[in-house]
């Protein structure tokens, strides 16, 4: 299935609430039907970066080891420096990227409860500020860009890692001069490598019977543009021009499982690219997490549909399958003349499986009774080629609204641009929330647990609740898709006792 670019940036948030199937543990059950053939593996000489970055499935899946902190005494200690640096993301082919510690997509795995300190150099010739995308973090150490890292510059970041268990992520956050004035390289920098998945877990999941250890795997999602010698193209406006798909870093990789049950943790880290995922033969995936960790019970989906900045886990069963299988996972959100392919799985081994998915997960947090509501209007303006929230731009000089520490509010959040066809989505920091209703409507069961990024349809409306706990100051809130904010689609309230 292919869409037509205004096709698809009209209509495909409307897809943001998947196809829900029986709840786990009714006696539906999917019988995959017979596979269509899918390109062999390349065996001894490498592919050509023009041949890897176009057939898919001739490179392996790169699974990240979780970085190694040192273990001091209450917390843990990474560095983690931010360069130029040269990687074979496509074989044979060295790309340059800005790179943590000269890697593309690393993990870093903390625990709840115990705080990490990062000591940020920036050996980038760039601004860079680190923001932890869905940490509950203080205002110093949120990635404002009050306190970016110029070139040479060293940056601390606490994090005290006091909520649930979720996914999260590390990204760019800087803004130009500094000042909110103009060109920012946060877009270019995500684009070019500075995402790295940062996983908190707690005692709660870890007493669940879910899949674990080497069968709990992250997954970084985005699309990408290579010249011939490997290097990454970028262009602000170009996402329509991004045909090649990477997943943690290797495009359209092909991954070896064993005959059991996995956890795959989906992230899209893309500027601006919306992915629709389904299993190519049609069986169904447990959803059982979003952007703030697990929901309140999970839910069978055929499709996931995953936008810029969220995340989504599921749980794929490949137990289903006999051993020589090959299972593609492929995206349904694909512009004209695309692949759709993301990657396949390869079923190579029989294992024994103990996990299974619990039919109630955690309760989603009761944010209490709001005393007022906000509206937040987003649009593009033709006139001026600037994308507007309440009909202004970002500017750091300015605070658009204060908001009372522990006091819940009501965000409104309404897409006026029916004409132009475009999506927006909304990310506040500092805290997440929890959805009320899309049009009127309540929430499905996919949506029913604690967000930080939401994705609104054109002429669409949304309210969700939100409160801001523990920590005062200046908090930024924008949309994500990452040029619509370098083109001023943020602002800056302040959260005040």
């Amino acid at each position: 299935m292919t869409l037509s670019r205004r096709h698809l940036v009209r209509n495909a948030a409307v897809l943001g609430t998947a196809a829900v199937l029986p709840a786990a543990g009714s006696s539906w059950a999917a019988t995959p039907p017979p596979q269509r053939p899918a390109p062999s593996r390349r065996r001894g000489k490498a592919p050509s970066p023009r041949t890897s970055a176009t057939e898919p499935f001739t490179v392996p899946l790169h699974v990240p080891v979780p970085l190694r902190p040192r273990r001091m005494i209450g917390h843990d200690f990474h560095q983690l420096t931010t360069a130029e640096s040269r990687v074979e993301l496509l074989p044979g082919a060295p790309t340059p990227i800005r790179g943590y510690n000269g890697q593309f997509a690393p993990l870093i795995v903390a625990r709840r409860g115990r705080p990490v300190l990062i000591r940020q150099v920036n050996r980038m010739d760039v601004p860079f500020a680190m923001h932890l995308h869905g940490g509950h973090v203080p205002q110093r150490f949120d990635g404002h860009p009050m306190y970016q890292a110029e070139p040479g510059d060293v940056r601390y970041y606490h994090y005290p890692n006091k909520q649930r268990a979720s996914t999260l992520w590390l990204h760019d956050h800087s803004h130009g001069d500094g000042h909110g004035h103009e060109h920012s390289d946060s877009a270019e920098s995500i684009y070019r490598g500075l995402a790295a998945t940062y996983v908190l877990t707690d005692g709660f999941e870890d007493a669940l019977p879910l899949p674990k250890g080497r069968y709990d795997v992250p997954l970084q999602i985005r699309d990408a543009k290579f010249e011939d010698d490997g290097t990454l193209s970028y262009d602000p406006q170009g996402f329509a021009d991004r045909p090649t798909f990477l997943v943690n870093g290797r495009p359209r990789p092909y991954f070896e499982v064993a005959a059991r049950k996995y956890r795959l943790r989906l992230m899209n880290t893309a500027n601006d690219r919306f992915f629709l995922l389904r299993l190519r033969d049609g069986a169904p995936m447990t959803q059982i997490a979003s952007d703030g960790g697990l929901l309140p019970a999970p839910a069978q989906v055929w499709a996931v549909p995953l936008w810029p900045g969220e995340r989504i886990d599921v749980v794929v069963d490949f137990s289903n399958y006999p051993v020589g299988s090959q299972v593609v996972l492929e995206s349904l959100a694909s512009f004209p003349g695309e692949t759709p392919d993301v990657m396949r799985f390869d079923v190579v081994r029989k294992a024994d499986d103990p996990s299974r998915v619990p039919g109630e997960l955690r309760p989603a947090p009761d944010l209490g009774t709001p005393v007022l509501e906000r509206e937040f209007r987003m649009r593009f303006d033709p006139q001026t080629g600037r994308h507007l929230i309440n009909d202004r731009v970002f500017d750091m000089h300015r605070v658009d609204f204060r908001s009372r520490l522990g006091k819940t509010e009501v965000w409104r959040v309404v897409n006026e641009d029916v004409e132009m066809g475009l999506p927006h989505s909304m990310h506040p920091h500092l805290a997440q929330f929890r959805i009320l209703d899309r049009n009127g409507r309540p929430p499905g069961p996919t949506e029913a647990g604690l967000k930080d990024t939401v994705t609104v349809a054109p002429g669409e409306t949304l309210r969700f609740a939100v409160k801001f706990t523990d920590y005062t100051g200046l908090f930024m809130y924008h949309c994500h898709m990452m040029n619509h904010v370098d083109m001023g689609m943020m602002g800056q309230m302040e959260v005040v006792r």
